[in-house]
């Protein structure tokens, strides 16, 4: 019998967004949106295991967030899928990713290959290796951070807005073969957040930060913690009938 099947059902809206009892996986855990992601979903409740390439933010949130797992890591070891399964993950926030502002005509083709290895094919590879337990276990919920370039397009994101848009496709493929199994897969695409990462490249293009506050109906940068309340909902029992969805945090920038 399914674990969906086996749970009693729980009155009121926390049951609704609790993940007591559940684990749940955040990568790219030591950056802005990942920080907020694991803060959410601990917030709900969960076991949060993260991982990323920096050892000390990683010690830094389990400091922060009792009962937090720690598992620094490259996505790009061939033994780093195996070693995440090895935790029965219930939730995997895939927030991992290598932006990269470039035209597209003076981009380095020698850039891609990493492009694509870390922000579709290191997902796609943590995802192989947890399916297999969620399904037995009957419940499951996979989110994808990709971006609303990969969307709506974005000048000097060509090569990153391709190597995001294969995670729209993905997800939606992996939802029609996993929904019977009740495990459902979502992509949640932010638009311009207020990161470290967006200020380091927005510092540098004063310009550009006029343009997207000028573009943008609600005249203001995204926080993490709006992307990560968005993630929270998606990994939540509630979601339970939302799967191969895409759904923009953007401010009202794309509304396609």
């Amino acid at each position: 019998m399914r674990e969906t099947e086996r749970t009693p059902a729980r009155d009121g809206a926390d049951a609704g967004a609790s993940l007591a009892g559940r684990t749940a996986l955040v990568t790219g855990a030591a950056s802005d949106i990942g920080r907020a992601v694991c803060r959410e979903l601990h917030g709900a409740g969960a076991r949060v295991v993260a991982t990323d390439l920096r050892a000390e933010p990683l010690d830094a949130l389990a400091a922060e967030l009792p009962g937090l797992v720690a598992e620094p890591l490259d996505l790009l070891d061939a033994a780093a899928p195996a070693r995440l399964a090895r935790h029965p993950v219930d939730v995997l926030a895939a927030v991992a990713g290598l932006p990269v502002v470039a035209r597209f005509a003076e981009h380095d083709a020698g850039e891609w290959d990493q492009l694509w290895a870390v922000n579709l094919r290191a997902p796609m590879a943590v995802t192989q290796a947890l399916i297999a337990g969620m399904a037995e276990r009957g419940w499951g919920r996979l989110v994808y951070v990709s971006s609303d370039s990969a969307r709506a397009g974005a000048g000097g994101e060509a090569v990153y807005a391709a190597t995001k848009a294969g995670l729209l496709g993905f997800a939606k493929s992996v939802a029609r073969e996993l929904a019977r199994a009740g495990v459902t897969a979502n992509v949640v695409c932010p638009g311009p957040v207020d990161t470290a990462t967006s200020r380091a490249i927005l510092d540098e293009r004063p310009r550009l930060l006029e343009g997207l506050l000028r573009a943008t109906p609600a005249g203001r940068l995204g926080t993490p913690e709006e992307v990560a309340a968005a993630i929270g909902y998606l990994a939540s029992p509630a979601a339970g009938f939302v799967t191969g969805q895409v759904l923009s945090v953007n401010g009202g920038i794309a509304m396609a």
